[in-house]
């Protein structure tokens, strides 16, 4: 198996398609920007999120699923090994850790990793063809990575079959939203399509601000009834939330600086291949590839999954 400086010598096993290719490039510029990830309120937030979606909050949860030393962990899609790093660094000395990435990101993963003394190795390939031998995986992160693909359910089979039989999978992808934010999201991306990376960047600027002074108001609305045509549902609202989760993602965190920001906007809008999901077609897949879901975690930004082999 490569270690983490050989990340390049590995052949791409680039899908078709223009829009796949530019949602690659996408995420290799986004995460080539290295200083707008990776500060300690992103890591810590981004952490407590991965650990409330897959573990209830509990790490322990995890440490028992890892238990017994000598597991290869998978992550799929790894990109720079944001998540991967959350989620393992204290388990990686007793354990391998395999990052593939079918982009450049995953060479900003290796330096990442050897930058903060984690064990790792890394491949970069697409995860249509998985290079790795079958239930070989003792646990596999998927996190936020089958709805960028243009066909998700291969690669979910793939995933499915190289998972071992005690092992378990954890993947989220993206939840279909409320119909006016469905559309404005579709829109901003088809205003971003003819730009570069670097300029559609900085297109998204003004939305980030936009979703900065929305948060600062510190103002919440009541919505007396379910608006069933918008897809709102009564209750108390802050401002900016109400707008992000009904009419437009314009992303906000006070602790988060602006470049930050703008990571989780570019993230969101840049991507032409950006699937959203129901829980009963996400359930429709994990049937389909021969996974039994163990924890189905369901909320207004995604749909989280711990499976595991249905023949186990």
């Amino acid at each position: 198996m490569p270690d983490a400086g050989a990340a390049d010598a590995f052949p791409v096993l680039v899908p078709h398609g223009a829009a796949c290719r530019q949602t690659a490039d996408a995420f290799a510029f986004k995460w080539g920007k290295t200083d707008t990830f990776g500060s300690p309120a992103m890591r810590e937030a981004t952490r407590t999120w991965l650990l409330d979606r897959y573990c209830g909050g509990d790490p322990d949860r995890l440490a028992e699923w890892l238990s017994t030393p000598g597991r290869l962990i998978l992550d799929a899609g790894c990109g720079a090994g944001l998540s991967g790093s959350l989620l393992f660094a204290p388990h990686l000395a007793q354990h391998t850790y395999l990052g593939i990435d079918l982009t450049s990101a995953v060479t900003v993963a290796a330096q990442q990793f050897i930058e903060r003394g984690l064990q790792a190795r890394f491949l970069r390939a697409d995860l249509s063809a998985l290079p790795i031998r079958p239930g070989s995986a003792d646990l596999i992160l998927c996190e936020g990575v089958l709805h960028h693909i243009q066909e998700p359910i291969v690669a979910l089979r793939q995933l499915a079959m190289a998972l071992s039989p005690q092992g378990r999978m954890l993947f989220y992808v993206y939840a279909r939203k409320a119909p006016v934010r469905e559309f404005t999201d579709d829109w901003i991306r088809y205003q971003l399509m003819s730009l570069s990376d670097e300029k559609a960047w900085e297109a998204l600027r003004p939305l980030t601000r936009l979703g900065q002074a929305l948060g600062s108001l510190g103002v919440s609305v009541e919505v007396p009834e379910d608006v069933p045509q918008l897809g709102i549902p009564k209750g108390v609202y802050p401002v900016q939330r109400l707008f992000y989760w009904y009419f437009c993602k314009a992303y906000h965190r006070p602790d988060y600086t602006i470049e930050e920001l703008q990571h989780v906007n570019f993230d969101w809008y840049r991507p032409l291949v950006c699937h959203r999901q129901s829980p009963v077609e996400v359930e429709g897949w994990c049937g389909t590839v021969g996974l039994s879901i163990e924890r189905l975690h369901v909320d207004d930004a995604g749909i989280s999954v711990v499976a595991r082999r249905s023949d186990a």
